[in-house]
């Protein structure tokens, strides 16, 4: 039995309008769930789908978006060594919160995931978890960049990727074994591209504001050269290269290029690059601010935005990174770097994205399903009968301010803290389970299903 099993059986979604850019589906739709928690039938609202009889609760979608559950590529759970901080547990119900069904977990734990032992370790916590979970494995034992970890017998324990995310290979002719090694089992290699004789000891930014503040700089060319060597390993072996969390507008041309002369390379970007500056750090000195790649200028956010809306970037991550108060709490330089982005990723990409006409609601829904769940070869991200029922119902048009209390995530260093967000997910739902709900009372869900059992309910005990 999985943490699933304890949720409320749906068997029946109606009145949504269904988005599944996988499928080309847009339209009011009724979906049906049968008892194994998969989609059984997808039907014209009104049409013979909706009259059809089923065993679970129903939900009534009416003025809600009713998409695939969302896909995070990025996520730092902390287990183990920092269950302080999140743990797969509560880090998946934060995700729920944010309609993320599917995440993969970054190996900078405490040990770090760079074995088969860790991976199952991992995978067997995932069982207590409202979500889907896959660990990302790392490239080096120890994620010290001396020798390679145990690619093979992580593949086969369950791993989906591989990073040494926090730092980049230093070594090219390492990297270049492991990208060769990946090939064999096609999966991702996932770099965090930097150069750190280039940004050594830098916190911020490297540029005007950095200078005025007297703060360290981490110029944008430490990240640019960096992915251009990993982009010429990727070009020379064949191997796929995923390039995690841009922050450049050199970056999003480099990858322009990349892809243009075939290079199979893939990238991520996440909602904080697509909308905050490093001038905000100047305005208010808050290490809530403080992430790595940097924020970077607006010239950088609008190439980025640019590049997804193009799809020379494949997907939005959240790079979700926990952090205790106190840790966060105190001088610029010597906060960690880092902020969680789960469960604000929907409100944040709907203002950077849909609120300046760059994308629409099926733009933005295929950016956080199908094509992440592509990047990475992740069964997920559709609608389709006879897949699992992992979904996502969406008020596009709520509003809710950001607050720590609002927040199911065991830290709270989100530099979106009394920000006001429009989009609301109004339920999750994987493998047919109902594992997050915010219906008012009397709303849209039936009478069986009222019951204490949303993941927020379960995240609080």
């Amino acid at each position: 039995m999985t943490a699933r099993d304890q949720f409320a059986l749906v068997g029946r979604i109606s009145g949504g309008r269904v988005i599944d850019p996988g499928s080309g589906l847009d339209s009011p739709a009724d979906i049906l769930i049968d008892e194994r928690g998969r989609i059984s039938r997808i039907g014209r609202s009104g049409s013979g789908a909706s009259s059809v009889e089923s065993d679970g609760d129903v939900l009534d979608a009416t003025g809600m978006i009713v998409a695939p559950g969302f896909v995070d590529l990025h996520v730092h759970l902390r287990e183990p060594g920092r269950e302080d901080e999140e743990t797969v547990a509560s880090g998946s119900a934060a995700a729920a919160r944010g309609g993320f069904t599917t995440i993969c977990c970054m190996p900078n734990t405490e040990p770090a995931i760079a074995d088969q032992e860790t991976v199952r370790f991992v995978l067997d916590r995932a069982l207590a978890a409202p979500g889907r979970v896959h660990p990302i494995g790392a490239i080096t034992r120890d994620r010290e960049g001396k020798s390679l970890a145990g690619i093979a017998e992580m593949v086969a324990a369950g791993a989906v990727a591989f990073s040494d995310d926090g730092a980049p290979v230093g070594s090219a002719g390492l990297l270049r074994r492991a990208m060769q090694y990946s090939r064999m089992f096609n999966v991702p290699i996932v770099e965090h591209c930097d150069m750190p004789d280039l940004s050594a000891d830098g916190v911020m930014n490297e540029g005007l504001v950095s200078t005025k503040l007297g703060l360290r700089g981490i110029p944008p060319v430490s990240e640019e050269i960096c992915l251009a060597r990993d982009i010429a390993l990727a070009r020379e072996t064949g191997a796929h290269l995923h390039a995690a969390h841009l922050s450049t507008a050199g970056s999003v041309e480099i990858i322009r290029r990349a892809k243009a002369e075939g290079v199979n390379v893939t990238a991520e970007v996440t909602p904080h690059h697509l909308i905050l500056t490093d001038d905000l750090i100047a305005r208010d000195f808050d290490p809530l601010y403080k992430v790595n790649p940097p924020l970077r200028t607006r010239r950088d956010v609008d190439a980025l935005r640019q590049g997804l809306a193009d799809g020379v970037i494949d997907c939005i991550a959240t790079d979700h990174a926990p952090h205790a108060e106190q840790e966060k709490d105190g001088e610029f330089d010597l906060a960690p770097f880092g902020m969680v982005g789960l469960e604000t990723a929907l409100g944040v990409c709907v203002k950077a994205l849909i609120e300046t006409g760059l994308l629409d609601w099926p733009g933005l829904i295929d950016c956080l399903t199908r094509r992440a769940a592509r990047a990475f070869h992740l069964a997920a991200g559709t609608i389709t009968v006879g897949s699992p029922a992992d979904l996502v119902l969406i008020d596009p048009d709520a509003q809710w301010r950001v607050t720590p209390e609002s927040l199911i995530s065991k830290s709270k260093n989100s530099p979106f803290l009394g920000w006001e967000l429009t989009g609301v997910v109004r339920a999750t739902i994987v493998d047919g389970r109902l594992v997050y709900q915010d219906f008012a009372a009397g709303s849209s869900l039936s009478t069986a299903a009222r019951r204490e059992r949303s993941v927020t309910s379960t995240a609080k005990r």
